[in-house]
C-alpha cells in the first residue's frame, strides 16, 4: 500500500509532489533544498546548505519512524562541482557508519538559487 509522508518539520513541497512516499517498506524521499522550514530561508555557503538539506531529510525520515541509518541510496545535486569536497565533509557527519550508495552530479541550476539538493531512498 502506498502512503504519503508529510511533516511541517521539513519545507513544504514547492510543486505537485510529496515530501516522501512509502511503498512496501521502501521510503522514497523527494529532493530537499537547504530551506529552513521555520524561516523559509536558505543559509549561505555549501557546508550550511548541505547540513540543512540533510536535516530536512532527517525530519521526513523521523516522521516515517526511520533514521539516517535506514537510507540505502542518495542523489546529491550540486550547482558547482567545486563544492564536492566541502559537501562531502558535512555529508560524512550524517553517515559515520554503513554509508548509503550515492551519486553526485553538477547541474546547471537548482530552484531558488540553492547550491545543493539531496534526495534519498530508505528502507525498513
Amino acid at each position: 500500500m502506498k502512503k504519503i509522508i508529510a511533516t511541517p518539520d521539513a519545507p513544504a513541497a514547492i510543486g505537485p509532489y510529496s515530501q516522501a512516499v512509502e511503498l512496501n517498506g521502501t521510503l522514497y524521499l523527494s529532493g530537499q533544498l537547504p530551506v529552513d522550514p521555520a524561516s523559509g530561508r536558505m543559509p549561505e555557503g555549501i557546508e550550511a546548505q548541505t547540513r540543512q538539506a540533510l536535516r530536512n531529510l532527517g525530519a521526513i525520515l523521523a516522521a516515517s519512524g526511520l533514521g539516517y541509518g535506514d537510507i540505502v541510496k542518495t542523489t546529491v545535486l550540486l550547482a558547482d562541482i567545486a563544492d564536492f569536497g566541502a559537501m562531502n565533509a558535512v555529508y560524512a557527519e550524517f553517515f559515520p557508519d554503513d554509508k548509503p550508495a550515492r551519486v553526485c552530479y553538477q547541474i546547471a541550476a537548482l530552484p531558488r538559487g540553492a547550491r545543493v539538493e539531496i534526495d534519498a531512498v530508505a528502507g525498513r
